[in-house]
């Protein structure tokens, strides 16, 4: 930039900070820095007045940085919606970084931390041709002697970097390795069957990261997590290896966030979206005697709680588990069915059994026997998607969201499914879909998306199923976590699990704060109504990449609790299909 677009006026110079330690403009390149780094966080763009707000700057000041920046391609200005965006001048600089960037260097400091930190072997590993190539490792006192060290090659199939690696690829560049490689069998526990495989890879890009235990040589078993580029795609991965024994599935996926961590530091924070690894701290003070835990459990990420009065049950699901629970919350135990895929919630059948949200299809499931039926698939010009939160209006219908399973950005919808199986896409462009319900009077929908921090209400006619008029109702800080999943009451008030928040909140019909309800555990995801009177809420919750300390400190972390409200709830409603 030239001095007089950086140049800044001696009215201004005391708020711009224009020599700092005698360097003249320091201070201005770095509030340049502030407002696109302010301006990268927001995909919609900032208006002027938000960058007011976010930097304090003194107006003159940040309209002259503005205009620098505009000039020098490192930022747009949209003049239909007034918001200033990133320019491609950024996005040409990335292209020279990620050309240039050195993968072991930048990972050594990532291997030594994690080999200290859990007293494994730590490997570094890319896709050369149809192999996982070790390129960097880092090994403890008593090294593995599996004669794959650095140079070694190993099975993508069969290895916990490869399925890192494999999950994130492109399904097209997956359907291609696969047409070029054998699912060879090298132990008993090896995946050889490319479905089955395939769902492991999308429960594996879910999760963030994958898990191979005594699959590539017996009594060894290891996590992995991809580094990836701008592009958010995998440029290699970084995994921890160790005995079985000192590995359990347990620990395994306990150190998931530990390496899911690594490989982010490793790329700078690149090509992730929003799977979230922070947690807003515990809120003070003793926990409350009226929060009960009814099912202990430990889901690695329980959701779509429907509370059946028929048979006095609560189900539920662990999405990347996956399975189906039904919980006796009488008694305190639960059954788990594990399902083959992806799975975002069941829900009763008017004519017997349940629906259930499966990868992106609507299936028909029979939990006696485990069987499947196909109803619709609503999903199927968008594999990389799958089903979310679901529920059925008063009319019988169901209404189910879905997001991308790397949850990138704009590729969720909304979907209504009749009674007949017919389908009808009813809005779009959501990041992650999220609670939905209806007021008493069936004259409001809300929705949400997670992401975003938003949930939505539109104007709703129970007899056509239409909606209309999408505007917000709530936009929750980033301070109290992200709305997840959501339920109305009988006053036409709506309950809302914050992820990463430690608490349900109460909201009035208006999106006003009624009332708090702080929670043992970091990651509450979605509240229902149930019990003999309809007064006790219902909350499933979260364990799924909490770090060992975290877990020490929420260790119900995945179980069901339940809230004596003395409010009523809203039965939820069954498929009428």
């Amino acid at each position: 930039m030239t001095k007089a677009q950086l140049s800044i006026d001696a009215t201004d110079r005391d708020a711009a900070g224009a020599d700092v330690h005698g360097v003249p403009g320091v201070q201005a390149l770095t509030r340049g820095v502030q407002i696109i780094e302010a301006i990268s966080a927001e995909p919609r763009g900032l208006r002027f007045t938000d960058l007011l707000d976010q930097t304090q700057l003194p107006k003159g000041t940040l309209h002259r940085l503005l205009q620098a920046l505009v000039e020098e391609r490192l930022l747009g200005f949209d003049s239909r919606n007034q918001v200033y965006r990133l320019a491609p001048r950024l996005f040409q600089w990335a292209h020279t970084v990620w050309d240039n960037f050195d993968l072991r260097g930048a990972a050594e400091p990532e291997l030594e931390r994690l080999r200290d930190m859990t007293g494994e072997a730590i490997r570094l590993g890319v896709l050369d041709g149809p192999m996982v190539l070790y390129i960097d490792q880092r090994e403890v006192p008593q090294p593995l002697r599996l004669n794959n060290g650095v140079g070694g090659r190993a099975a993508p199939h069969a290895s916990g970097i490869g399925k890192a690696i494999l999950a994130h690829l492109s399904l097209e560049k997956r359907r291609a390795l696969f047409a070029d490689i054998e699912l060879e069998r090298l132990t008993p526990s090896t995946i050889i069957n490319a479905e089955e495989l395939q769902h492991q890879l999308d429960l594996t890009k879910a999760r963030g990261y994958a898990i191979s235990v005594d699959e590539q040589n017996a009594g060894i078993s290891s996590v992995a997590a991809p580094v990836l580029n701008h592009r958010g795609e995998p440029i290699g991965a970084i995994g921890i290896i160790g005995p079985s024994f000192r590995l359990p599935v347990d620990r395994l996926h306990a150190l998931g966030r530990d390496v899911i961590e690594a490989a982010r530091r490793t790329s700078g924070n690149f090509g992730e979206f929003a799977m979230s690894l922070a947690v807003k701290p515990r809120p003070l003070g003793p926990d409350r005697a009226d929060v009960r835990c009814v099912i202990p459990a430990s889901a690695f990420l329980g959701e779509g709680p429907h509370w059946s009065q028929e048979d006095g049950k609560l189900y539920f699901v662990d999405i990347l588990a996956p399975a189906v629970y039904t919980g006796d919350t009488i008694k305190g135990t639960y059954k788990a069915m594990q399902v083959p895929e992806l799975i975002g919630f069941v829900i009763p059948r008017k004519r017997g059994g349940f629906i259930a949200a499966m990868h992106g299809e609507i299936r028909g499931l029979d939990l006696a026997s485990g069987a499947l039926t196909t109803i619709a698939k609503p999903e199927a010009d968008r594999p990389g998607n799958r089903f979310n939160d679901g529920k059925c209006d008063r009319a019988g219908r169901l209404w189910a969201g879905t997001l991308a399973i790397d949850t990138a950005p704009d590729q969720g919808r909304l979907w209504r499914i009749d009674t007949d199986g017919r389908t009808r896409e009813m809005d779009r462009g959501f990041h992650v879909s999220n609670g939905l319900g209806w007021s008493p009077d069936d004259k409001i929908f809300y929705f949400t998306d997670t992401a975003k921090q938003t949930i939505y209400a539109y104007d709703f006619d129970l007899e056509s199923g239409a909606i209309s008029n999408r505007r917000v109702f709530v936009t929750v800080p980033e301070a109290e976590g992200k709305p997840d999943g959501l339920t109305v009451d009988s006053d036409g008030f709506v309950w809302v699990a914050h992820w990463d928040g430690w608490c349900v909140t109460r909201y009035d019909p208006e999106g006003k704060v009624e009332r708090v309800i702080n929670l043992p555990i970091p990651r509450p995801t979605s509240c229902v109504f149930g019990g003999p009177n309809m007064q006790t809420l219902f909350v499933t919750s979260a364990r799924i990449r909490l770090s060992a300390a975290q877990l020490a400190d929420a260790p119900l972390s995945g179980s069901v609790f339940a809230i004596e409200t003395g409010i009523k709830g809203l039965p939820d409603a069954m498929f009428g299909g």
